[in-house]
């Protein structure tokens, strides 16, 4: 292996390292878009669109604050991947235009977008994270919410989030561990 390829693989290791392969933002976006899907039975729909739409201001604090209590190390400044993953990190914000044009047209679509939305987001993150829970957690994401969308129509809104709640609620250990694991086998 080459020194690039080792410094390469290192760097990745070290944003695995420090992001506890991404679990904690999995956990806090799982728990906040269970909380909506169990409001959205009991609050208008067009309400628990504009929760669902913006209940990520409550995930990603709480994530960042997991990210440090689960990360085993932290991210050094010099890391050539630093600028790379706080971009994807972000990425799925260029998408609130979207979403407020789909709540505009249709507040009851807002989950199967964010579900695609997300999808579309984690795919990257099976070659930073190297792993392909990632690549299934995009596809099944987006494929199963608009399967429940097609199947249940109109009342599909409250199922999606429960649906999207229980996938993040499934990938968030696999993925932690997967971490741990390449930890483990840099030290």
């Amino acid at each position: 292996m080459t020194t690039t390829t080792n410094d390469l693989k290192l760097a990745l290791t070290e944003v695995s390292a420090s992001s506890a392969g991404g679990a904690p933002f999995l956990i806090a976006y799982g728990a906040t878009f269970l909380i909506t899907a169990i409001l959205s039975f009991f609050i208008p729909r067009p309400t628990a669109a504009i929760i669902a739409m913006f209940q990520g201001g409550v995930a990603l604090p709480v994530a960042f604050w997991l990210e440090r209590r689960l990360g085993s190390s932290r991210m050094s400044a010099d890391n050539p991947l630093k600028p790379l993953s706080g971009l994807m990190a972000v990425s799925q914000a260029l998408g609130l235009p979207l979403l407020i044009v789909i709540y505009s047209l249709n507040p009851r679509a807002i989950p199967v977008a964010l579900a695609a939305l997300g999808g579309v987001h984690f795919l990257p993150y099976a070659w930073l994270h190297r792993t392909r829970i990632y690549t299934v957690l995009g596809i099944a994401l987006s494929l199963g919410a608009f399967a429940i969308q097609v199947a249940l129509s109109t009342n599909a809104f409250s199922y999606i989030l429960l649906y999207v709640a229980a996938v993040y609620a499934i990938a968030a250990p696999l993925v932690y561990r997967h971490a741990a694991r390449l930890v483990k086998e840099a030290a």
